[in-house]
């Protein structure tokens, strides 16, 4: 496998995880993605759709925002034991989109 198709498969296998624990965690708070948009000050809905399926790289300032919306620990969103070897060199600038 290329260096590059490893970065992409840990960025996305990270994002994919952070929005599948998102919409459990948003469904354990039984928001509709529509509801969360709203606590967390998105102008519409499709923001948290995109963080769900993992299509984004989503930013640290997103982050905070739904951790206080849902009052959760970051923990809940990502297991850190399975990333503790990663390291930021994983990541390629051009495969971040802010979210």
């Amino acid at each position: 496998m290329r260096k590059n198709a490893k970065k992409n498969k840990s960025i996305n296998q990270i994002t994919k995880d952070f929005g599948l624990n998102l919409k459990a965690e948003r469904n354990r708070a039984d928001l509709t993605q529509e509801q969360l948009a709203e606590k967390i000050g998105a102008s519409y809905a499709q923001v948290v759709g995109t963080i769900e399926r993992g299509e984004v790289n989503t930013s640290l300032l997103y982050i905070v925002a739904i951790l206080n919306a849902l009052d959760i620990d970051f923990d809940k969103l990502i297991d850190s034991k399975r990333y503790k070897n990663y390291k930021v060199d994983n990541i390629s600038e051009k495969n971040t989109n802010n979210q």
